[in-house]
């Protein structure tokens, strides 16, 4: 394990738990990060150091779910949000299983990942000045339909750089939601969706998976952790007083410099 192995590890688990929560794609960053360090894994260490933001993320929101868990049995609005949650996840589900061979054997690959980054920068500054109509304050009470909708948006993430955080938001406003709402629903979403894809991936590739470097994904797994939980406990307030307008240029300037590294540099 040498010094350069160790600064890639922490940069690695820097722009996971600082992207995942984001709407600027996580998996998009990661994929340019790679190929730019030369890193070299055989998935685990990308796995593992996802799991690092999912418990950032149930950290924060560890009190407020044993909330919402013990209302269950006698809150109707706690019994409507969690099948609300399960409807949006739904989608992910059915779309995983059918696409997923297809889009990774196609989609995978840095130009994608850059002009996706790019059109979902484009996607964040427009709607960040369209004037949608406010129906919710909150992401507690929306119709099974409304949830089901964003559900099925949320579905686009599969493509890499479009943002599983920015997708689902963009769908939360465009049913209804304000912009912080919006962005708590993403949390929330996240929980099922990254809690499931994390459980399928490590129980498709954990006989194969090396962990001669334990090291290395412990360092990402810590470093996700923290940064995942600066985003999380930061993000609400931010996006009620600045928009998403600052995501939408990062993502447009991300975007150019790796088409523009990709075709000179390769």
């Amino acid at each position: 394990m040498t010094l350069s192995n160790i600064l890639e590890a922490i940069i690695l688990g820097v722009v996971e738990g600082l992207t995942e929560f984001i709407p600027v794609s996580s998996t998009g960053h990661l994929l340019l990060a790679s190929h730019f360090l030369g890193f070299e894994s055989d998935g685990s260490f990308e796995i593992l150091i996802q799991f690092g933001a999912i418990l950032a993320l149930l950290a924060v929101y560890a009190e407020k779910l044993w909330r919402i868990a013990i209302a269950v049995p006698t809150d109707k609005q706690a019994r409507h949000f969690v099948i609300g949650v399960l409807v949006a996840f739904l989608p992910a589900v059915v779309a995983g299983v059918l696409l997923e061979h297809t889009m990774k054997e196609y989609l995978f690959r840095i130009p994608v990942v850059c002009y996706a980054l790019i059109a979902g920068g484009l996607v964040l500054l427009a709607i960040d000045e369209f004037k949608i109509e406010k129906r919710y304050t909150n992401c507690y009470v929306l119709p099974l339909t409304a949830y089901l909708k964003i559900g099925i948006i949320q579905c686009l993430s599969m493509i890499p750089g479009v943002s599983r955080s920015g997708s689902t938001i963009v769908g939360g406003m465009l049913v209804g939601l304000d912009k912080r709402s919006a962005a708590e629903f993403s949390f929330f979403l996240a929980m099922p969706t990254m809690l499931g894809a994390f459980v399928y991936e490590f129980a498709k590739s954990y006989k194969t998976m090396s962990f001669e470097n334990l090291g290395l994904t412990a360092i990402g797994f810590v470093t996700a952790f923290i940064s995942g939980l600066f985003v999380v406990k930061s993000l609400l307030d931010f996006v009620s007083k600045r928009g998403f307008a600052l995501f939408g240029w990062w993502r447009i300037v991300v975007g150019a410099i790796g088409l523009a590294a990709y075709y000179t540099v390769g």
